[in-house]
């Protein structure tokens, strides 16, 4: 569904990405890790279409994207959940996440907004109760519930997610990941981003360990979990099996 090959990118003259190579196959969750700084933020933003490659290859569905508008590229099935959320903070719950599907407006019909809706609703439950309250009085995991909805009114076959667990208490990073699994199981095809690498790894297929602009592992993620380098690095010496 997703194949890069030998991407580069950065901001003015600093080079992030430097020939960066992966793809991620229909229905699976894919797993981006790495340290903070190590370029998986401008990796995401550059498939989105945020910000601009210098060169390199992006493949979405056998379609070269590279250099299309960000809008172009949600409405052929590609969406971003952004770190930081970035909600609408002045606007209603609701508002929010019917500009989801503000690049389906002419493919779709008010009773398919709708669906997505309550499809959405039916995921987190809390929006629902919520959903005539300002955005900006939402709590971090509720805000990030939110992104996550706002995402999937676009009907994405590609969601990216960026840090999902970033700023939100444990026991919603828990309820987060298992949406996240659910998605998958429903068919969601998932490119997921995270310094949690313990997190990631336990929902996500395979996996890549980002350094500096450059993949320098990748393989399932059992094995990325097993490998000690992975372990001292980013899971931490107190480190069990996500199946123990």
């Amino acid at each position: 569904m997703l194949k890069i090959r030998n991407l580069e990118a950065g901001y003015g003259p600093l080079r992030v990405l430097k020939g960066i190579s992966l793809h991620v196959s229909p229905g699976e969750a894919v797993a981006v890790i790495g340290a903070n700084g190590a370029g998986k933020t401008t990796l995401l933003k550059t498939i989105a279409g945020v910000l601009k490659a210098r060169s390199g290859e992006i493949v979405f569905d056998k379609q070269n994207v590279l250099g299309r508008p960000a809008e172009k590229i949600v409405g052929l099935g590609c969406c971003l959940v952004p770190e930081g959320r970035h909600v609408f903070p002045t606007m209603t719950v609701r508002e929010n996440l019917l500009l989801g599907a503000f690049c389906r407006r002419r493919k779709n019909n008010g009773a398919s907004r709708n669906d997505s809706l309550e499809q959405v609703y039916n995921l987190f439950g809390i929006l629902k109760e919520r959903s005539n309250q300002l955005a900006g009085t939402l709590s971090g995991g509720q805000q990030q519930m939110l992104a996550i909805g706002r995402a999937l009114m676009s009907r994405p076959r590609l969601l990216m997610m960026d840090e999902p667990s970033l700023g939100v208490a444990p026991l919603v990073v828990r309820d987060i990941y298992e949406t996240i699994v659910t998605l998958k199981r429903n068919g969601l095809t998932i490119l997921l981003v995270e310094q949690n690498a313990r997190a990631a790894l336990a929902v996500a297929d395979r996996g890549y360990v980002i350094e500096t602009g450059q993949i320098v592992l990748q393989g399932p993620s059992r094995q990325l979990s097993d490998n000690p380098e992975v372990q001292r690095a980013y899971l931490g010496k107190e480190y069990r099996s996500i199946d123990e």
